[in-house]
């Protein structure tokens, strides 16, 4: 341990004396000990050291008065004053502006060297960094060991708040990745010390210590091994993502049955026999960054997967909580410089509920809002989603004849299609939509009818030619 002025005294060997009333800095560590005879030692003092002298050149009362003042200035922790040589007592002037200032002061008999205060104050200082040195080792270890034996982060975390017999946390953006404090109240500056953990990433990672606490050099290796533990979990992360987005990709394009759907969906931990809901992330600026970015703490429950550009999030929830958690995860996805689309899909049960979530939330994706609440899954979506029907080849089929035309000779033909459907066939409401004759609008509808094969007036033909329309609407909207 190091050693104070009050711990010296009490050395038998030493004979040391106190001689004079003050103990302001009686108990404080002496950091070192530094022997002069200069009447003016403050320059050559940094705070805390114990000055030894035989008061040499110190004749006087003003002399001696004035050495006090000059020590307590630098921030010695006392004086003491070696006796039998210069001087046979200890000055009482020096003893009197002592005690004024509140500075310790004791006297050193002849017969105790200097140097023997000197080394025995070196020696406990030695100890003491030893000691602190083994303590701090013994803290990496601790650890280490509890990433090395799969504690985890949390773990590790749990440790140092141990040894710094404080609360911790660790925020990324605005997810809170670890709090010691029940109810995860947000640090703030005002209580906590904040500590950044590089990553080499855009991710404001931050350590907070509640304060007070004694930090003795375990806090910088805590940052080290939190770094590396992050990079880590981002690597983890990228690789579950990849991995759940096949399963996803698949269950989405109906290429696996009911039974084998739930299987793989339950090994990458989708409970497909309760209700989930699907949020859809889509960032054409920042797509590269969803793989590996974080998630705010309210979707620790889902499973994420990349399936394309997209991030899919699939939640555990019937619905009732979905839009606070899209709202959760834009509001985090923001923070971290991410800007996105999120689109919210139905609760559903079974492999075909979560294909169902994840086009109803491609289609309110399309609203273009930063977060989009679903609606009801149209026909076309539903068609959509099934790769044995060929509804892209049939509506370019219907409908490129008709573009062509119009693109050559100037014509309007697929909005006057869109019209006559939007108007339920009736010839004079689409007439009085685009300013047309209504002899106008037949004679279009009867070139419709001669370059697709389809005839608007027939609901049959109708039905495919909205139809047409729908799935080249919705597919110019989410690509696939």
């Amino acid at each position: 341990m190091a050693m104070s002025l009050a711990a010296l005294v009490g050395v038998p060997s030493l004979r040391l004396r106190k001689a004079g009333l003050a103990e302001t800095t009686w108990n404080e560590d002496i950091r070192w000990v530094a022997v002069t005879e200069q009447e003016d030692p403050q320059r050559f003092l940094n705070g805390g050291e114990l000055i030894l002298t035989t008061g040499l050149r110190l004749n006087g009362a003003a002399e001696q008065r004035r050495f006090v003042r000059q020590v307590q200035r630098a921030g010695a922790v006392g004086i003491g004053f070696g006796t039998g040589l210069t001087h046979e007592a200890v000055p009482p002037a020096l003893i009197a502006e002592a005690n004024r200032w509140g500075l310790p002061l004791v006297e050193v008999p002849y017969e105790t060297p200097f140097i023997a205060i000197g080394k025995l104050v070196a020696d406990s200082q030695s100890a003491d960094h030893y000691s602190k040195l083994e303590r701090l080792i013994a803290g990496h270890q601790i650890l280490a060991r509890a990433l090395l034996t799969g504690g985890g982060l949390g773990e590790l975390l749990k440790q140092l708040g141990s040894m710094l017999r404080t609360d911790i946390a660790l925020t990324q953006f605005s997810a809170q990745l670890y709090n010691s404090v029940a109810g995860n109240p947000a640090p703030t500056a005002d209580d906590w010390a904040s500590f950044p953990i590089p990553t080499g990433r855009r991710d404001a990672c931050t350590l907070w210590i509640k304060q007070p606490f004694g930090d003795t050099g375990i806090v910088s290796y805590a940052q080290n091994l939190i770094s590396v533990e992050l990079n880590n979990m981002v690597k983890q992360r990228q690789s579950q993502r990849a991995l759940a987005g096949q399963v996803l990709d698949d269950v989405i394009h109906g290429t696996l049955d009911t039974v084998e759907g739930a299987r793989r969906l339950a090994g990458v931990g989708i409970n497909s026999t309760r209700k989930n809901v699907v949020l859809l992330v889509v960032s054409a600026a920042h797509h590269k960054q969803l793989g590996s970015t974080s998630l705010p703490q309210s979707l620790d429950g889902g499973v994420t997967a990349v399936v394309g550009k997209d991030l899919v999030t699939v939640v555990p929830d019937d619905g009732s909580s979905a839009s606070a958690l899209a709202k959760d995860l834009s509001d985090h996805l923001l923070e971290a410089g991410i800007h996105a689309v999120i689109g919210i899909g139905g609760a559903y049960t079974k492999p075909n509920g979560v294909r169902w979530s994840y086009f109803e939330a491609r289609d309110a994706v399309a609203h273009g809002l930063p977060v989009n609440e679903p609606e009801r899954l149209s026909l076309t979506s539903l068609l959509l989603a099934s790769e044995d029907v060929p509804l892209a080849d049939m509506a370019s089929e219907a409908l490129t004849p008709l573009r062509k035309f119009d693109a050559t000779h100037g014509s309007e033909l697929v909005s006057t299609l869109e019209s006559y459907l939007n108007h339920n066939g009736s010839v004079a409401a689409v007439a009085e939509a685009l300013t047309l004759h209504r002899n106008t609008v037949r004679y279009r509808l009867a070139q419709i009818t001669d370059l697709t094969g389809y005839d608007p007036a027939q609901t049959p033909d109708r039905v495919q030619l909205w139809l047409a329309l729908a799935v080249q609407r919705l597919g110019a909207r989410n690509p696939r």
